[in-house]
């Protein structure tokens, strides 16, 4: 099936949806301000209402609340949703004011590409259809609110939301950023993190000997477990260490944020024996330790189910002359693992082009957008 009409269509709608695309970005929506998440959500439920679409929300009182949307609420056959989150990892005036810049061709700052572009370009899509007379199954926007803290913040709310609005669909598609390489992702790792609470024994400097330094104890504890280093396996990041009090004083306490990736459930299990077993173990004598789990995703790992999903996705692209659509693996969490345990055929990174997220020099590509939009339209379309 052709969609030369459906492509003029997102090419007339480009400007306008790149000043979204702005718009969005300019409202700062760090998981954890849980106003300005849902302002980004409210953004998109009124451009909806517009359209005459219907609109689920669920309310939350310490998260962001997610919302779906959905066009063809009636139509027959399986829907097909997309997904992305209003959360980001970035504080406040990170990036400036405003913070989005417009510069070369690229668009900068807080979510442009993670992943507010691919909730923009979802909508374009979605826009595109509903112009072109698109009625022949529902389309549903899923918008997540905290994805960035493995959903912890609502104590894993926001994946039933999720879930529940995705049963039955026949394709998921999630709106994280899209590869130069032209690759959707297929298989993802799980990530779990904990942080590990050391205790010793306080005592003056001069006398540091009759002390147990939590520091040093917890020191000797990150050596051990950044030994797990495999790209294709579990790898482990001590990002964070917290402790003492003052130079001339041995450390009491320390505390450190371990984040361990894996690629399936052997390797988690692999993973949680090896942070109780260096827990447990006493580098110098008398320190002890707590392990807290903080949050934990599951992997996304090889399906037959997505991979016929990705087959039906290429010959599409194929058939209305876009790139040569790829696949690959890749290190990072995302939601879309929760939608391949359901079952549900899912690709992942469907969104806009760019990089360097999670830093203040975050980017998209803004010839992305349309890229993602015609996309993704052409396989709610062709499917």
């Amino acid at each position: 099936m052709r969609c030369e009409k459906l492509f003029s269509v997102i090419e007339n709608l480009n400007d306008e949806y790149i000043k979204i695309w702005e718009d969005v970005c300019n409202i700062e929506s760090q998981t954890k301000d849980k106003a300005d998440v849902d302002a980004v959500c409210d953004y998109f439920v009124k451009l909806a209402k517009k359209h005459g679409w219907d609109i689920e929300k669920l309310e939350l009182e310490t998260a962001g609340s997610p919302v779906c949307i959905t066009m063809n609420p009636d139509a027959k056959n399986a829907s097909v949703i997309f997904s992305g989150h209003a959360d980001t990892v970035h504080p406040k005036g990170l990036f400036g004011y405003p913070p989005v810049k417009i510069n070369d061709g690229k668009i900068y700052g807080p979510g442009v590409q993670d992943c507010k572009g691919g909730i923009v370009s979802a909508f374009m899509a979605m826009d595109a259809l509903k112009r072109v007379g698109f009625d022949a199954r529902p389309v549903k926007l899923i918008i997540q609110t905290d994805e960035e803290t493995s959903s912890k913040t609502s104590g894993k709310k926001t994946v039933e939301f999720m879930c529940e609005k995705s049963k039955g669909a026949a394709a998921f598609l999630n709106g994280e950023g899209f590869g130069d390489d032209n690759s959707v992702v297929l298989i993802r790792k799980g990530i779990v993190r904990y942080r590990m609470n050391v205790t010793g024994k306080a005592a003056h400097s001069s006398k540091c000997y009759e002390g147990v330094n939590a520091v040093a104890e917890a020191a000797y504890k990150i050596l051990e477990l950044e030994k797990m280093k495999d790209k294709d396996g579990l790898t482990c990041n001590c990002g964070v260490i917290e402790g003492g009090t003052v130079a001339n004083s041995v450390a009491e306490k320390c505390s450190f944020l371990v984040d361990i990736r894996f690629a399936n459930e052997e390797q988690f299990e692999k993973a949680k024996e090896t942070v109780y077993s260096v827990a447990e173990k006493s580098y110098i004598a008398g320190s002890k330790c707590e392990v807290v789990e903080i949050s934990v995703r599951p992997s996304m790992p090889f399906s037959e189910t997505n991979l016929s999903l990705y087959n039906k996705m290429a010959e599409i692209c194929e058939q209305n002359g876009m790139p040569k659509l790829n696949w690959k693996s890749a290190n990072g969490g995302s939601d879309a693992a929760y939608i391949t345990q359901l079952g549900v055929p899912c690709v992942d990174d469907v969104g806009v082009r760019g990089g360097r997220i999670h830093s203040k020099e975050e980017f998209a590509y803004i010839s992305s957008l349309a890229e993602s939009a015609k996309r993704n339209a052409a396989i709610a379309y062709c499917l």
